[in-house]
């Protein structure tokens, strides 16, 4: 679990990211999530947009993204998912305590 400021500079290391993944009408499947696990573990940190054309809560999207990813949601603002995931080898963000 993240504390707020750990999640607060998460956010400041996301705000140049580009968008790695779109959800679109087809919603999240496990496609999707097996892509996103594979990586967040390169990453750590990545952003996902959710498409216009998607009819669910963004919120809804992010918490089932990370729930099924095994990640730790960062935020969500507007259409735009921030997820982390600690990586096992790749490991180059060192968090706030």
């Amino acid at each position: 679990m993240l504390t707020g400021k750990q999640k607060r500079y998460l956010r400041s290391l996301a705000h140049h990211l580009d968008a790695v993944f779109q959800v679109g009408k087809g919603g999240v499947n496990d496609h999707l999530i097996r892509h996103i696990e594979e990586a967040i573990e390169k990453r750590e940190l990545m952003k996902i947009s959710v498409l216009n054309n998607n009819a669910d809560d963004p919120k809804e999207i992010g918490a089932a993204l990370a729930e099924q990813s095994g990640s730790e949601l960062v935020q969500v603002i507007g259409k735009t998912i921030i997820l982390y995931k600690e990586s096992r080898d790749n490991k180059t963000i060192e968090l706030p305590r």
